[in-house]
């Protein structure tokens, strides 16, 4: 049996029988979280101090494209309708060969791990069963806790997209799961379903079936821009076809122009919204759905979406969403003739919308998501004697508000250190990057992307 035991520690728990405790110990076996409290002690174990150090649930990417990492830096100035359907799902998403997915998937993970984030929700377009199985090889060779989202091909948008009757490749992601998911105890299958707004009733209902035939998440992109309302008009209804059919195993991206009344509905059966509000104002996918799920009673979960855009860094996304959802809040105030004396959306909720609300969503909350004995040992530790987070009077506001990626000093997946001392522990990431520099090179020159 292997023991590890994190020791003085302030611990943000996000358990609310457990709580914040100062000066505390973890005690992880066989990467379970056995025991967290005082003066904790085992034989043969491990110690890893975490003095000066706030220790939290690791970080869950509730939706995003890892594939995307190699071509960084293209997107920062793209609008979803104008320049990501045609240049992206329309264009470089054909030329990926296996080794690319394997690349991009690669190092994004390690960009995932090295900033805090110890699940993801890889949305995944394989264009071929190779491309998938290199995803996934890509996750695997990190350790990085993932739910793999077999997606439509990204290299026939004719076929998978724009009011499509094919339905997914059912044979071909019976055998996958079998072969690349199901023994991996930190892997999971999920679908990527199109959904009405991509594809024919039919086909999106028997798209869903499938997902449950085989027990795994659906999680959709739906209700982003106006192409909903361009395809659809006034006959446009959220959810369309499958608003008989949600429940806990279907999580949606965006959401953004759903109308309260759906959201009230899906949120009462369940459904998970992924909200990735950096990349959704960018690009005008619309306003972020956080206010509309947080008055149907439950609260979304964070993304980053497409890292071809933004950072991977979650603490930005857990910023940037909070903000935002509190500018809507103070605006009603004042819109009302009165002044903001309380805030109604606190660190503490964008926190946990980055650890409990992405468990939850990826239907890992009895496994991950708050520091609690019989979960697994997923843990960041977060530095606060920097001078930039020093002196940490509130843990939780230092973790949201002042801490980035510099002051995330150790990361543990299934209690194994894969973040050190700062530093990333998987040779890897020497041993590839030239060819990955190389990918992202040969993928946009092959694209034609004008990148000036």
């Amino acid at each position: 049996m292997s023991r590890t035991i994190i020791q003085h520690g302030t611990v943000v728990s996000l358990d609310p029988e457990i709580g914040q405790l100062e000066d505390a110990d973890i005690l992880i076996e066989d990467g379970e979280i056995v025991e967290i409290g005082a003066g904790l002690s085992a034989e043969n174990a491990e110690v890893i101090d975490a003095s000066d150090h706030i220790v939290v649930p690791g970080f869950v990417d509730s939706h995003i494209h890892l594939a995307q990492t190699q071509v960084r830096g293209i997107a920062g100035d793209w609008s979803l309708m104008g320049d990501y359907f045609d240049d992206m799902l329309g264009n470089i998403t054909g030329l990926y060969q296996p080794e690319d997915m394997y690349l991009g998937g690669l190092f994004g993970a390690l960009e995932k791990l090295y900033t805090g984030t110890t699940t993801v929700l890889d949305w995944s377009y394989p264009n071929t069963p190779e491309h998938a199985e290199r995803a996934v090889d890509a996750l695997q060779d990190t350790g990085v806790r993932a739910v793999y989202t077999y997606g439509p091909p990204g290299d026939d948008a004719a076929t998978w997209w724009f009011e499509s009757d094919v339905g997914l490749p059912e044979q071909q992601i019976r055998e996958f799961d079998a072969e690349k998911i199901r023994d991996d105890d930190r892997l999971s299958l999920a679908l990527g379903l199109r959904g009405p707004d991509f594809c024919t009733d039919e086909t999106a209902r028997g798209d869903l079936e499938l997902a449950r035939e085989l027990d795994a998440l659906a999680t959709l992109h739906m209700g982003a821009a106006c192409w909903p309302s361009s395809v659809y008009g006034d006959d446009y209804q959220g959810f369309g076809c499958l608003e008989d059919m949600l429940g806990p195993d279907v999580n949606v991206a965006h959401g953004n122009h759903f109308a309260q009344e759906d959201i009230d509905h899906a949120v009462e059966q369940g459904v998970s919204f992924s909200s990735t509000p950096e990349v959704e104002m960018q690009m005008g996918h619309g306003i972020p759905v956080t206010e509309k799920v947080i008055e149907a009673g439950g609260r979304p979960a964070w993304g980053v979406d497409v890292c071809s855009d933004i950072s991977g860094d979650m603490t930005s996304q857990m910023r940037i969403g909070l903000q935002v959802q509190r500018m809507f809040e103070n605006q009603a105030v004042l819109e009302g003739d009165e002044e903001v004396t309380e805030l109604q959306t606190t660190a503490r909720d964008t926190l946990e919308m980055a650890t409990i609300e992405g468990a939850r969503a990826l239907n890992l909350e009895d496994e991950i998501g708050t520091l609690t004995p019989g979960k697994r040992a997923d843990i960041v530790m977060i530095r606060t004697d920097d001078f930039m987070t020093a002196p940490s009077h509130n843990p939780i506001q230092t973790v949201v508000f002042q801490s980035d990626t510099s002051h995330i000093d150790t990361v543990l997946v299934d209690g194994e250190p894969v973040k050190q001392d700062g530093e990333l522990r998987n040779p890897l990431v020497e041993e590839e990057f030239d060819r990955f520099v190389a990918s992202g090179e040969r993928l946009i020159d092959e694209a034609g992307i004008d990148l000036e």
